[in-house]
């Protein structure tokens, strides 16, 4: 269907600015949607919202009308942009080939500039962007939010309800993982010798929330490499990778992060850098478009984008050396999340699979809508939590239909969000990452489901 004259009246208040000329949607892009409406069906906002202008196509309208000066940037178009996920189904569905994971990339920060945000936007937002992209920020926050957990606190505190009342923080605690104070004070050294020949020298990049919350997935996925012949190099500089305040139109900040992550491996001679992470992957991928205007970075972060390698991308090219023994004393099965960023950001979906099945005893499974985002999105989870919630709902339903005993996820976002509505829903399954199923394969370890 066509938007009507109507709704964009509904939409737009003339007398209020629109984008300004900093790099603003193109529009040759904009006018390359025909409006066929394929993407609706793969849209995850449209399918929970159910209105024309919180789908790809309504948004490149309002873009297109903003553009053009016949509509601005209100707080009613905002929400319509915010409603976005950014899991960027509707790219890979379109079959005119619209660029919206470009189009939405360069609105993101026009409404940051341009569109006062209200005081509990504000604040939320201040508090992820200030604090989520820097480890060091985080990390004293977890001994008391292990205490939190420890003490009862946690359990009193959900019991009540009271997180109900102020629904973002609810959201933000209701992903938190279990925190493990050892895993802590555990440091990777910075270089990791191959084991046996050495084929490849790689970097590893450990993420913000990943170190932190998930540093057993980083150790994993060093052993797999060393033990398949790369020498591992990590630098201590490294920080954040950028994705997410470059996800929500974070510009300036995002830049500045992707700066300091080509410094921290400048000089290092390497084969690959390599992530484990979907949605930094997606990003470290976009350092060239991120950085394009930088006369010092453009080239650097070309070259640097041009290294990244997800790990599954990369073992499945270079290939396995190591042996694999079966993960139980039979037969294994397993379904596998397709985290966005993996599959329609990097178009990564068969090496995963691939990986997994090389394991003995492992059967995969397919899960329905597969393609259909999880709703964790980065931030998205925190700042739209009641879309996120109805689609976590929805792919945790799908996961568990397929009667795995497993789920193995790719993506830190993607597994709060999954361990949250498995146990909203109270299901007892394992969920782990692909690289730390491989590396109890390489070990002879079993694993417990």
């Amino acid at each position: 269907m066509q938007v009507s004259e109507k709704e964009l009246n509904q939409e737009f208040d003339k007398n209020l600015k629109g984008f300004d000329s900093k790099n603003p949607p193109k529009q040759e892009l904009i006018d390359s949607c025909v409006h066929c409406g394929f993407c609706l069906s793969t849209c995850p906002s449209y399918r929970v919202i159910g209105k024309e202008m919180d789908s790809p196509r309504g948004r490149i309208y309002l873009m297109d009308a903003i553009s053009k000066g016949e509509a601005a940037l209100t707080a009613a178009t905002t929400q319509h942009f915010d409603s976005c996920l950014g899991c960027l189904a509707c790219v890979t569905t379109c079959p005119s080939g619209v660029q919206y994971d470009k189009l939405i990339t360069a609105t993101r920060p026009q409404v940051e500039r341009n569109q006062p945000r209200n005081l509990g936007d504000k604040l939320i937002r201040t508090l992820i962007f200030n604090l989520f992209p820097y480890p060091n920020r985080l990390r004293p926050l977890l001994y008391p939010l292990w205490l939190y957990q420890k003490s009862g606190l946690q359990q009193l505190t959900r019991a009540t309800g009271l997180l109900k009342l102020f629904p973002r923080l609810g959201a933000m605690e209701s992903i938190l993982p279990q925190i493990n104070l050892n895993a802590l004070q555990e440091q990777l050294p910075d270089i990791i010798p191959a084991q046996g020949e050495k084929r490849y020298r790689v970097g590893v990049i450990l993420g913000c929330v990943q170190r932190l919350f998930f540093s057993p997935v980083n150790e994993a996925t060093v052993r797999v490499l060393t033990a398949n012949g790369c020498e591992v190099v990590i630098p201590k500089s490294q920080g954040c990778c950028a994705a997410l305040p470059a996800h929500q139109g974070q510009e300036n900040q995002a830049q500045t992060l992707a700066k300091q992550m080509i410094d921290s491996f400048a000089g290092i001679d390497l084969d690959a850098i390599i992530i484990n992470a979907a949605g930094c992957g997606h990003t470290l991928k976009e350092y060239g478009h991120i950085l394009e205007d930088d006369p010092e970075y453009g080239e650097k972060a070309k070259e640097f984008s041009g290294k990244v390698k997800d790990v599954q991308e990369f073992l499945v090219a270079v290939g396995l050396t190591a042996k694999l023994s079966p993960l139980t004393g039979g037969e294994l099965t397993l379904v596998y999340q397709d985290a966005c960023h993996l599959l329609h950001g990097q178009k990564i979906s068969l090496q995963p699979r691939q990986l997994l099945r090389k394991i003995p005893g492992v059967k995969l499974k397919e899960p329905v809508d597969a393609a259909l985002c999880c709703g964790s999105a980065g931030v998205y989870n925190m700042l739209q939590p009641a879309v996120a919630d109805e689609l976590g709902q929805q792919k945790v339903e799908n996961l568990l239909n397929t009667g795995a005993e497993l789920i193995a996820s790719a993506n830190p976002g993607c597994s709060l969000q999954i361990k949250k509505h498995l146990e909203l829903q109270g299901k007892q399954i394992t969920l782990m990452h692909p690289m730390e199923l491989l590396d109890y394969s390489i070990r002879g370890i079993q694993v417990k489901v």
